[in-house]
């Protein structure tokens, strides 16, 4: 259309979709945060930040590696004194960090070394160093991985030998593959760390247990005697650089006795072995990372939602519709398709984690009486759930990315930066493809010890396992007809598709276990976390009644955690269909999972009036999101130019490359030219 103003265009389409937007967002953004008080307490963290130069945004894509290091240094140094002069708690000061998207090496201290040294450590330990470690008058970090063994903690060569003369242990890497490597905070940062190392008494190996050790000097910080301590160097994409991932190496370095994190296992003066109560109490410290991972995981989804769903309401691409104008993307089919799952993962995940997190704290209060029963299962569903949401997101990051088109790959839309820096997660903490034998492990156990009774009864199933009660009577069958268009409104309807297909594939894994299939673990740990995940997101509908949310409101949302429930069957159709649940009756073929994709395709264009304000709900300002196609005013391209306007390059009009380079390379190519033509 003639004359017609791009740029403006796209600040009148964000107008008009907040005016189309019938929900009230602040009562979604209230649900999402967890209470007004809450929102209104981040809010006031975040008018902090956003106003303190330390935290400024705009240089930071054009720095070396060594500057975002010492930026991200300075970042925490700056909350710490925030903390002090606004005397912060310390929920208010985790708000803080949650707001950052930076992998800042205190992370590790504070979900790492710090919970796991409090948990573990021994009375005498603890009460010496525990209160310097929460005030960060030491810096920490968790020493597992090592050059030559990650995920396989039992195969770990570093050793820490007991000397009962001196009443010591020496930690020792005996091997170059003994070396710790990938730990976070160590390379130039932390002061201690701890240590996971093979116990060995009187010759003896007792397997891996943990070490609290001293790596710098608290006088000058320097690396200390007998220690190899560096940086492992630049990580995947530009990925997680201002933390100082580093290597380390020890050369017989002596700790007295009281340093080996003793609150479980223990050794006694004259070096003999104390089992611990529970074999893998010790496993405390990750399933608190992996708890964690399901919070930061929705809100890591909810904003590459955000960003990619405004991009979408105000690109235009295709053709012209009555107006003149081209259409909106995110109308296409082949984008909302896309866009709008991952606003229903982010939703799911974020109520789920707050569940985890309490349902970790339950099981942690109980360990310290001593009581294990809830060990198990919060093993094997943080297990599968840090599997789903690590690949979920990973794989979210970029489908949102890409659905932005060419613009999308620019640093400024802000999602190239958070895919770099959520990549890792498929790998650490356990990587992916071996956290699902744990999960298949748990699965297996729980059928066994089920069907092994005479009268198996569904009360003996955990939660994680609860989909096995479909099992249980031989004259209960799954569904063998696709469901009517109105069943899949139902979330029940999805929810028992999910379970029965968890059921028979477990079901199909015990007749087969000596001979499994190469991807079985893959797909039963896939399907049994997804019923699980499914039978919650049931529980968060039903509680949406409780919500304070309005009744438009909680419609909607319902429609959001239906949509998850919907494209989590689609996902699942390939078992669906090879075990039969579905299948199509009489003489003519057809498809059995049309009413479902076409379930799916209703429900978006249901929630795409209301995109713009379930995403506005999150409540992430543009300091946050710090992208310039998820701005929220919609002016992309404006924004865009702006941010270009700051490249290095551009503060010059010829580079410094062109005397080296370029001149060099024309004044060449002309004198071949000149040569050449010479010759006709």
């Amino acid at each position: 259309m003639a004359g017609h103003d791009i740029n403006a265009q796209t600040g009148v389409d964000m107008a008009n979709a907040r005016r189309k937007t019938s929900i009230t967002i602040k009562h979604v953004r209230n649900f999402l945060h967890g209470g007004q008080e809450e929102w209104t307490k981040r809010q006031k963290i975040l008018e902090v930040l956003e106003r303190d130069e330390v935290f400024d945004k705009s240089q930071r894509d054009f720095m070396s590696r060594t500057e975002r290091y010492s930026r991200g240094l300075a970042i925490t140094n700056r909350i710490y004194e925030l903390q002090e002069t606004h005397e912060w708690s310390q929920q208010e000061t985790n708000l803080a960090f949650a707001a950052l998207d930076e992998s800042l090496p205190i992370g590790l201290h504070n979900v790492a070394f710090q919970p796991v040294f409090l948990s573990q450590g021994g009375r005498t330990l603890v009460e010496k160093y525990g209160y310097i470690i929460s005030t960060r008058g030491i810096l920490g970090c968790y020493l597992q991985t090592e050059l030559g063994h990650g995920t396989n903690v039992a195969q770990l060569e570093t050793t820490a030998t007991y000397i009962p003369e001196s009443k010591e242990f020496e930690i020792h890497s005996p091997t170059l593959t003994s070396s710790k490597w990938w730990i976070g905070a160590l390379g130039k940062t932390s002061t201690h760390g701890v240590v996971q190392a093979k116990l060995i008494l009187g010759g003896q190996d007792m397997g891996p247990h943990l070490f609290f050790v001293p790596l710098r000097s608290m006088e000058n910080h320097k690396v200390l005697p007998g220690i190899t301590i560096g940086d492992i160097g630049p990580k995947a994409l530009g990925g997680y650089s201002p933390t100082d991932n580093g290597f380390a190496r020890f050369n017989h370095v002596r700790i007295p006795k009281e340093n080996m994190l003793s609150q479980f296992a223990q050794v006694t003066d004259e070096g003999k072995y104390v089992q611990p109560p529970h074999a893998k109490l010790s496993y405390g410290g990750m399933l608190y990372i992996r708890a964690n991972m399901v919070t930061s995981a929705g809100w890591l989804m909810a904003k590459a939602a955000t960003v990619s769903i405004r991009y979408a309401t105000v690109r235009r691409q295709g053709e012209r519709g009555s107006d003149g104008l081209e259409r909106q993307t995110l109308t296409h089919p082949s984008v909302y398709y896309r866009l709008l799952p991952i606003l229903s993962h982010a939703f799911v995940f974020i109520q789920l984690g707050k569940s985890l997190v309490k349902a970790f704290e339950q099981m942690s209060s109980r360990l310290a009486k001593g009581d294990t029963s809830l060990l198990a299962e919060m093993h094997a569903t943080t297990s599968g759930l840090k599997v789903l949401v690590s690949s979920t997101g990973v794989q979210d990051l970029e489908v949102a990315r890409r659905s932005m088109g060419g613009h999308g790959y620019s640093v400024f839309a802000g999602l190239g930066r958070l895919y770099a820096d959520y990549l890792p997660s498929v790998t650490y903490e356990g990587d992916n493809f071996v956290l699902d034998q744990q999960v298949v492990r748990a699965a297996l156990k729980s059928y066994r010890a089920l069907f092994s009774s005479s009268n198996p009864s569904s009360s003996s199933l955990s939660p994680s396992s609860n989909y096995l009660r479909l099992l249980i009577n031989p004259k209960t069958a799954p569904l063998t007809s696709a469901p009517a268009a109105a069943a899949w409104k139902d979330p029940a309807t999805a929810v028992l598709l999910l379970e029965w297909r968890a059921a028979l594939i477990v079901h199909e894994y015990a007749k087969h276990v000596k001979d499994p299939d190469a991807s079985v673990n893959q797909r039963v740990a896939k399907a049994v976390t997804e019923a699980f995940v499914g039978a919650q997101v049931a529980e968060i509908i039903k509680g949406l009644e409780n919500s304070g949310m309005g009744e438009k409101e909680r419609k909607t949302v319902e429609k959001v955690y239906l949509l998850y429930l919907l494209t989590t069957v689609e996902n699942g159709l390939i078992d669906l269909l090879s075990f039969g649940v579905l299948r199509e009756h009489g003489t003519k073929p057809g498809d059995v999972t049309r009413t479902l994709r076409v379930a799916i395709k209703e429900l978006c264009e249901e929630l795409l009036p209301e995109a713009i304000g379930l995403s506005d709900a999150f409540g992430f300002s543009d300091w946050e999101l710090d992208s310039s196609l998820g701005v929220y005013d919609g002016k992309v391209y404006e924004s865009l130019w702006n941010r270009a306007q700051q490249e290095p390059l551009n503060q010059t009009e010829v580079p410094a490359a062109y005397e080296q380079s370029i001149k060099p390379m024309l004044e060449r190519g002309q004198r071949q030219a000149a040569k050449s033509r010479s010759k006709l």
